[in-house]
């Protein structure tokens, strides 16, 4: 389904909904991603848990007043209990369980710091898997620093700004005009361009490589005024809203450097986003934009884009 706005849909992808140490053993989220309502919990084992939220009983909500016991999801309303896949494991003054009282369970995964959830309009499972990020949990790199904002956009709009290479220097005055390529590996886009920035003592010149996993994954790497990674992921909450999340780390370089640093760095990248938010929120995606040399590689990216809304025809062609 898509939006007046938007002829999208809902993309497929992996795509973040909480940060690992946000989601404690026991603790139960409700959620509202993928214009659905869900329900978030950890079980004992550790591992994180998505269902839909609303009970096949009477419709209530498990994420408001739904608790873990012995590791099952217990409704507040009748006491119906779910296992972490979503069966229905007991019902408390029931000698029958009826047809059809399960929950959809989603696929979830946990690497990096992040929780993540895939989705798939068609219900197809995970077609690939979340990389590994190996400056997570290193020594030499501090830990996450997060931020979160909630767009009135979708996700190919924000992702396309990845190779917009014009408005680095016009909307955010970056000191010089990026040079960006992208090339594409099935799910993937890799993409690299140059950046200045201006300091006390000029400016310094820096390369920024981007690999883009979908729509839901992105890991930016940023060289030159310091060793910086951006772990972000862009959320649909519905068609025309979506959760941006983004998490920092910096390469460590001394006592008192990497944090003042590193801190400056991260909110020069928080400012140019919330340039860019006006900007999203009150433009219109034109299918046939006019486009000249300079702007970077945006109709490569579009092209790219097509695969992460699959049609019945697509997925029946591709069996």
């Amino acid at each position: 389904m898509s939006s007046e706005r938007f002829p999208f849909g809902l993309p497929t992808g992996w795509f973040q909904i909480a940060y690992s140490a946000e989601l404690e053993v026991g603790q139960v989220v409700p959620l509202r991603y993928f214009a659905s309502d869900l329900v978030l919990f950890r079980t004992s084992d550790g591992v994180p848990r998505l269902l839909d939220a609303h009970c096949p009983h009477l419709g209530a909500h498990l994420g408001h007043g739904g608790e873990l016991i012995d590791d099952k999801l217990v409704c507040p309303f009748h006491a119906w209990a779910f296992d972490g896949e979503g069966r229905c494991a007991d019902i408390p003054y029931a000698e029958k369980k009826p047809r059809n009282c399960d929950l959809q369970g989603w696929h979830v995964v946990e690497k990096n710091g992040v929780v993540m959830a895939w989705y798939d309009c068609h219900g197809r499972p995970p077609q690939w898997e979340v990389p590994d990020v190996p400056e997570y949990g290193d020594e030499a790199w501090t830990e996450y620093r997060t931020r979160r904002w909630t767009v009135a956009t979708c996700n190919q709009e924000l992702a396309e700004n990845q190779v917009d290479s014009a408005h680095f220097h016009y909307l955010h005055g970056s000191a010089i005009m990026p040079e960006t390529k992208s090339k594409p590996d099935g799910h993937i886009l890799h993409t690299t361009s140059t950046t200045g920035m201006t300091t006390p003592s000029g400016i310094v010149k820096g390369d920024i490589e981007v690999f883009t996993y979908g729509f839901g994954f992105t890991t930016t790497r940023f060289t030159g005024l310091v060793e910086t990674l951006l772990v972000s992921s862009a959320t649909p909450i519905d068609e025309d809203h979506t959760e941006l999340w983004f998490a920092f780390t910096v390469r460590k370089i001394g006592k008192g450097i990497t944090g003042g640093v590193g801190k400056a760095f991260m909110m020069e990248i928080q400012r140019q986003l919330e340039q860019d938010i006006p900007v999203w929120e009150n433009k219109r995606y034109l299918d046939r934009p006019v486009l000249c040399d300079g702007d970077g590689p945006i109709g490569l990216f579009r092209t790219w884009c097509r695969q992460f809304y699959p049609s019945e025809s697509d997925i029946s062609a591709s069996a």
